[in-house]
């Protein structure tokens, strides 16, 4: 084989792991209980990523493991069967974004770290209220700052409610993840604005929202009128108008 033709079959090489997504990402194989490793290095990383799994980082997938993802896959509508096969990555893949040098320094570093916060922190645990973790908090101020990050202050804090209403809700998932990354609930993580970096004043609006503060009086949902295409969504009774923003029951 000449040398522009070995050329073009490693660029077609890239170009098919790129199509199938698994450049950079999990392996071809089917990750359960026992499985040691990258892979579950990366399923680990994910799944604390989007709050499901809060032991350390080590590798191993053991029950702790095995319970959070079947927790993840009921939150999004995936098969429970506590195994990381192609949907479940996928899903994963969608929901979480994975820095695998950062973590695999820390693991050889030795430290027990949630991965929005780095080394964790007595601080860190301090400072997080009372049932939610670091990366509730996080995501949470991702989905205000994404989603309202032009509005009234009040407007952000309004945001944040709508997310805490619907954990509390029986009709939406129970946790702060499974609510924001419901298919279709956000316009934040349809376009991916859900990963631009909050502010302190999103942080901020999601730690007044966790303390109490709720100016929507118990929305489960909101939009704007100048924007909205759905007509269903007209058609819930509308509660307050606070900045663009129309909030519903």
């Amino acid at each position: 084989m000449t040398k522009w033709k070995k050329q073009i079959a490693v660029f077609l090489t890239l170009v098919l792991l790129l199509a199938s997504g698994q450049a950079g990402a999990f392996s071809g194989q089917i990750i359960q209980r026992g499985a040691e490793g990258d892979d579950v290095i990366e399923l680990q990383s994910r799944l604390q990523y989007t709050g499901y799994y809060r032991d350390p980082i080590d590798g191993v997938f053991g029950w702790s493991t095995y319970w959070a993802l079947r927790n993840f896959q009921e939150s999004f509508g995936l098969p429970v069967d506590g195994l990381a096969g192609e949907a479940t990555k996928r899903k994963l893949e969608q929901a979480s974004k994975y820095d695998e040098a950062h973590v695999k320094s820390q693991i050889r570093k030795g430290k027990k770290f949630t991965y929005y916060g780095g080394a964790e922190t007595s601080a860190q645990s301090v400072n997080t209220p009372t049932g939610f973790s670091q990366n509730d908090i996080q995501l949470m101020a991702n989905a205000v700052y994404g989603e309202a990050r032009g509005e009234p202050y009040e407007g952000q804090v309004a945001v944040a409610a709508v997310i805490l209403n619907r954990v509390a809700s029986e009709s939406f998932p129970n946790t702060v993840s499974g609510v924001i990354f419901e298919p279709g609930a956000f316009t934040a993580v349809a376009d991916g604005q859900i990963w631009l970096t909050p502010n302190e004043k999103a942080k901020k609006a999601v730690l007044d929202a966790i303390n109490g503060w709720d100016p929507t009086g118990e929305a489960l949902y909101y939009f704007n009128p100048d924007t909205a295409t759905s007509d269903w969504i007209w058609s819930r009774p509308q509660i307050k108008k606070i900045g663009k923003h129309i909030y519903c029951e």
